[in-house]
């Protein structure tokens, strides 16, 4: 199972950072042929469930997620959510934190994730496409 972990930096404030790195749907649109469906009533809170579907022309797979831990920053302090992967193609979990940073703050995604049927000495390949994707996806969200 390969872990993935990603910092970026911002001039956004923690809570606006925040907004924005848990916004599930925009998530969709930042990662190619993929669509987030959330699946219970907002905001975000501890037993939110979602699902990214990537795919195209009919062939697609899902990657179910829900929030298990829900701790939005405050102020001064780090804000935390988790993410369980319940699908059968995407196993694994998700954790974004944000902290209050000079300047602004600064955001960690860490991710361990397993895909079905891949043998592990493919785990270098898939961290670096993760790496990539949601290093890219994470840019594009906190951009002033």
């Amino acid at each position: 199972m390969p872990a993935i972990r990603i910092i970026r930096r911002s001039p956004l404030a923690p809570r606006e950072a925040w907004r924005r790195l848990t916004d599930w749907e925009r998530h969709g649109e930042l990662v190619p042929l993929t669509r987030t469906i959330i699946e219970t009533v907002p905001p975000t809170h501890v037993g939110t469930r979602f699902t990214a579907r990537t795919g195209v022309a009919g062939i697609t797979f899902d990657d179910p997620m829900e929030v298990t831990l829900w701790r939005p920053p405050g102020d001064t302090s780090a804000g935390l959510v988790r993410l369980v992967k319940h699908g059968r193609a995407v196993r694994g979990w998700a954790e974004i934190e944000v902290r209050p940073a000079p300047g602004g703050s600064e955001a960690e995604w860490r991710e361990e994730l397993s895909l079905r049927g891949l043998p592990r000495f493919c785990d270098p390949l898939t961290a670096a496409a993760a790496r990539f994707l949601f290093g890219r996806a994470m840019a594009r969200l906190l951009r002033p």
